[in-house]
């Protein structure tokens, strides 16, 4: 600093020896000092604001927190031919004070619940105890979002050289051209185990019972020597939908071919994120393959067979090549066929198929 700043603190020193004004420890300037805030400056500035914001303010007027759709240049802008001159900056400064933030959408609504949602879920919960408790098989099964096969954009980011970046494809039109990979997976909920077929044609329910089929023979047969049953866990909708009579015919199919009982339990409608499959592998193998575009088949049945985690989570995964028919019509005679036994309790939800 200048020596003339010196000479004028030392100045106020002196006179503050001599009865004059010293300055609160900690302060840098006295009481009342420094440039006047906005609302001080502009009277009415407060209520002008909140005149703009109550129309589109949101929640309760009397919470702590409340929030604006409105961003604060605009704000700003219709301040100004009220005899308001400030900047964006001062309008998110005073938004602030009154109790304002930004913030995003929150998922919190599952709208209207099916009344037994939570009977179905202790209804699962015990099916699966009794199961593992007799050593039998508890699966969980559903398809994972389809990926488009090629130089696309794939959310996420992964660690690169700086400045070079994966150059993809700036559009993803849908094409009916553009090959798609359909993953079909299988996790075992006793033993941490997961199988995956991704399919190169349609996701049927044919498609669903080839990839259980193919889950016990690679990895469950192995795994559950002495199985005389086992418990699936699926949802309400897609190729494994409760409503979905092809479904039925198919795993009578797989139940005849493995010569095994098979529980079916289904999640009530809406409630597909309980499923044990979305939160314990589908999300690892989204978290492994993110920010990487799939360019081919096998990249993408590489990435997935590689997933881990610290909790042992190990993956099996295969290229399915078959060709499933869509719309195939199941008739009556073929599903009277079915060993068709529902449970007492829901059953369109719970229900056994026994082998022929």
């Amino acid at each position: 600093m200048s020596s003339r700043t010196v000479h004028k603190g030392l100045k106020e020193l002196d006179a503050g020896e001599s009865g004059g004004e010293v300055l609160a420890l900690g302060r840098v300037r006295r009481p009342g000092g420094g440039r006047k805030r906005a609302r001080d400056k502009r009277p009415g500035l407060v209520k002008a604001l909140e005149h703009l914001v109550d129309p589109t303010a949101r929640g309760d007027p009397e919470s702590a927190l409340r929030w604006t759709c409105k961003s604060t240049r605009k704000l700003a802008d219709e301040l100004r031919p009220q005899g308001f001159d400030v900047g964006p900056h001062t309008v998110a400064r005073e938004l602030k004070e009154q109790g304002f933030s930004l913030q995003s959408n929150r998922k919190t609504r599952d709208g209207d619940a099916h009344p037994d949602r939570d009977a179905q879920f202790g209804h699962i919960n015990k099916k699966a105890q009794s199961f593992m408790r007799r050593g039998q098989p508890v699966i969980s099964v559903d398809t994972k979002k389809k990926q488009l096969v090629g130089d696309f954009k794939n959310a996420g980011r992964e660690w690169r050289r700086r400045g070079r970046p994966e150059e993809v494809r700036s559009h993803d039109f849908p094409d009916r051209k553009i090959k798609k990979a359909i993953p079909y997976g299988v996790y075992d909920v006793a033993h941490n185990e997961g199988w995956v077929s991704v399919a190169i044609d349609h996701d049927t329910a044919r498609f669903a019972t080839a990839t259980i089929k193919r889950w016990w023979r690679k990895m469950g047969r192995k795994r559950h020597p002495r199985a005389k049953e086992f418990l699936i866990t699926a949802d309400c909708s897609g190729s494994n939908s409760s409503r979905t009579r092809l479904w039925k015919v198919a795993l009578q199919a797989l139940a005849n071919d493995l010569g095994l009982r098979l529980t079916i339990c289904h999640y009530p409608p809406g409630t597909s994120k309980w499923n044990k499959i979305e939160h314990r592998l589908f999300c690892h193998i989204t978290q492994n393959w993110r920010g990487r575009p799939m360019v081919r088949y096998t990249a993408i049945v590489q990435l997935i067979g590689k997933t881990t985690t610290r909790a042992g989570l190990q993956v099996r995964s295969e290229l399915d090549e078959h060709k499933y028919v869509t719309k195939e019509k199941v008739t009556p005679e073929q599903l009277a066929a079915v060993r068709f036994n529902p449970a007492a309790f829901h059953g369109e939800w719970n229900y056994t198929i026994v082998p022929q």
